[in-house]
This record gives structure tokens, C-alpha cells and sequence, in this order.
């Protein structure tokens, strides 16, 4: 090849990169609104007001809502100022934006009628600094009493699931199975996990013990009542067809009847998870040492409504990130329903 040849083939390869980089700025580009600042401009505005109107309830400032609020301002203008050159991040902020104004806009009323005007008492209705304070002072004991929330719902939880698909796949697949069991589930299925604290207190030696028994009570009812459903409503053509090209009984279990049900546990396991959510914070109020159940109503007892709050703010967190980690497990495994049921 000659050298002209080349200087040519380079020639084109210059042209296409430049080319490539004017479609992507041109795709990346895009009209700024100034809707977009409105937050910004609330977050600025909620710092003035909470840093130069006077304080009417008594209580010490702790400036955890204003380190807050300039936390946020700064990251928001941070994350502005990318969208700028890229256009998703762009659109999806447009998006939030009613959203983040409305949430910016409630707490700078939260923070008015408490701590500014004291239209509502204490120690019921603290302020936001007042609630953010608590994650400075008492993080250790929040983290002590998270980890021990979490350990109590895994164990529970794993074991409700389990048993839960063992004897829902056996009745499912098995109609003497479900002729024996179905009357117990239709008993003892009904009764709220919680009315059997009682006897859980009695029968069981310690109360960890007590609440891992009522956590995996109210799993294992949801998620034996749908799995039970899904292998039972499994299309007969699909048995038929793997029998004809000779599978066996544990194949079409495990490689037709429970993936054909998929969707039917699924349900199950959220129906199961947010039950035992329940169950997890009236189990610890009622009898562990530690755990986010506890720790609200020790907070209660000492008139403490701070901790209170910052205790359900936690609570709301992690209950919300399971459900979302659940939620993207489902999506994966089901990707063919992938955004048919939203969180």
C-alpha cells in the first residue's frame, strides 16, 4: 500500500472520530430549564431560615440539620452541574424534581412548627435537628441494635422460606400430601404470628428463640399458600412434553414445575418478607435485649420521641432496600416480567 493510500485511510479515520464526536455532543446536548434549581433554592432558603428565626422550643441546637441541608446543596449543585454535559442525568433529575421539592418543602415545615414556632410539644414532636442529632450521639447503639435486628430476620426469614417451599412444593405436586396438610394451613395459617407470643414466651427456652419461631410462622404461611398455587397451576402440557422426551419425576420438579411457579413464589417471598417485618418489631418489643423493636420502646419509655423517630427513619432504610433487593432478584430471574410489578 502506498503512502498516499495511508495518509488517506488516516485521513478517514480523523473525519470518523470527529464525526462521532459531534453526534455524541449533539445527543448529549440539551436545553437547561431552571426548573431544576428550584430544590437548590429551597435547600439554600431552609438554611437561612433555620440558622436566623428564633428557636421556641427549649432544646439544644445540635446543627445536624443544617449540616444536613448544606451536605445536600452541595451534592445537588454537584450533580447539576454534570447534567449539564450529559443528558440522562439530566432527565432524570427533571424527573425528581416535584418529588425532591415536595420532600425539601415538608421538612422545612416539619422544622417550622417545631423547633422555630413550637406549634406541637415536646418531647412528642421534636424537631428535624433534634431527630438527626441522635444518628451523632447514639450511632454505636443504633448500629448494635441494626445488626441484631438483621441477624434475627435472616436466620427467621431463611427458615421460613425453607419450610415454606418444602411444603408448599409437597403440596403442590403431591395430592396426598395436600389432603393432610391443607386443613393445618387453613387453621393454623389464619392466626396473626403475633397472637402466638403467649405460648412462644412459654414453650421456648429464650426469647430470641421465641422470636425466631413467630418470624418464621408468619413466612412460611405465604409462601406455602403460593408455592402450593404455582406448582399446582403448573400447564399440564409442559409435564406432558417433558415425560414424552423421557425426564423423570425430579426433573420435572425441579426443572419444569418450580420455575414454572416462579412468578407464584415470588409473591410468596414478598408477602412473606413483609410479614416478617411486622413480626420482627413487635417480637423484639416484647421480650429481646437488643434490636430496632427494643430500642423504640426503650427510646419510649424514657420519653426519648427523637430516638423514636430516628430509630423509623432507620427502619424505613433497610426495610425499603430489602424489598428493592428482592424486588431486582425477581427481576433477573423473571426477566420476562421484567417492570410488570414496580417498586
Amino acid at each position: 500500500m502506498s503512502i498516499n493510500h495511508l495518509e488517506l485511510a488516516e485521513n478517514g479515520m480523523v473525519q470518523n472520530a470527529q464525526l462521532s464526536d459531534t453526534i455524541t455532543e449533539n445527543q448529549n446536548a440539551h436545553k437547561f430549564s431552571f426548573v431544576v434549581i428550584i430544590p437548590l433554592v429551597m435547600l439554600i432558603t431552609n438554611i437561612i431560615l433555620h440558622l436566623n428565626l428564633p428557636n421556641n422550643q427549649e432544646m439544644n441546637i445540635r446543627y445536624a440539620y443544617a449540616s444536613v441541608l448544606v451536605v445536600s446543596a452541595v451534592v445537588y449543585s454537584i450533580l447539576l452541574t454534570i447534567s449539564v454535559r450529559l443528558k440522562n442525568l439530566y432527565d432524570k433529575i427533571r424527573h425528581l424534581i416535584p418529588i425532591l421539592t415536595a420532600v425539601v418543602g415538608a421538612v422545612e415545615v416539619w422544622d417550622l412548627v417545631t423547633l422555630k414556632l413550637a406549634l406541637l410539644a415536646l418531647p412528642y414532636f421534636p424537631g428535624p435537628d433534634k431527630v438527626l442529632g441522635v444518628f451523632k450521639e447514639d450511632w454505636s447503639l443504633i448500629l448494635k441494635s441494626l445488626f441484631y435486628s438483621l441477624r434475627l430476620m435472616f436466620v427467621a426469614y431463611a427458615i421460613g422460606t425453607t419450610l415454606g417451599l418444602i411444603t408448599g412444593i409437597s403440596m403442590g405436586w403431591n395430592k396426598t400430601v395436600n389432603y393432610w396438610v391443607m386443613p393445618i394451613l387453613k387453621i393454623i395459617g389464619p392466626i396473626p404470628a403475633t397472637a402466638w407470643i403467649p405460648i412462644a414466651m412459654v414453650v421456648f427456652p429464650t426469647t430470641f428463640c421465641s422470636s425466631i419461631f413467630l418470624i418464621v410462622l408468619s413466612v412460611w404461611f405465604p409462601v406455602t399458600v403460593m408455592t402450593s398455587s404455582g406448582i399446582g397451576n403448573v400447564r399440564n402440557s409442559y409435564l406432558e412434553v417433558a415425560r414424552t422426551l423421557g425426564a423423570d419425576s425430579k426433573y420435572l420438579i425441579f426443572k419444569v414445575a418450580i420455575p414454572a411457579a416462579y412468578p407464584m413464589i415470588f409473591i410468596g417471598l414478598f408477602m412473606g418478607m413483609g410479614n416478617s417485618f411486622i413480626t420482627l418489631i413487635v417480637a423484639e418489643m416484647l421480650g429481646v435485649k437488643a434490636g430496632l423493636g427494643w430500642y423504640i420502646n426503650w427510646a419510649q419509655g424514657w420519653a426519648e420521641y427523637n430516638k423514636v423517630y430516628a430509630c423509623l427513619l432507620v427502619i424505613a432504610l433497610i426495610f425499603s432496600t430489602l424489598l428493592t433487593l428482592l424486588f431486582k432478584l425477581r427481576d433477573r430471574v423473571l426477566i420476562w416480567q421484567k417492570g410488570l410489578i414496580k417498586w
